[in-house]
């Protein structure tokens, strides 16, 4: 099968080179787009980065299946 030749006409400055533009669709460095949730601002403030987030919610994990 032979790769489509169409030139495209578009609005890019010539400047902008993106012939060497490197898309990674598969391997290790794609996981760091993987699941995130965002926090709402006044929840993000509560904690300063990620780890201090999981000790919390696994704490509540713990707590309420001690209570149930």
């Amino acid at each position: 099968m032979k790769k489509d030749k169409t030139i495209i006409h578009d609005e890019l400055r010539p400047e902008y080179n993106l012939k060497n533009l490197r898309v990674r669709k598969f391997g290790t460095a794609r996981k760091q787009f993987g699941n995130f949730v965002k926090l709402e601002p006044d929840v993000a403030e509560t904690f300063p980065d990620a780890a201090s987030v999981n000790k919390a919610l696994r704490f509540l994990i713990r707590v309420t299946k001690e209570n149930s």
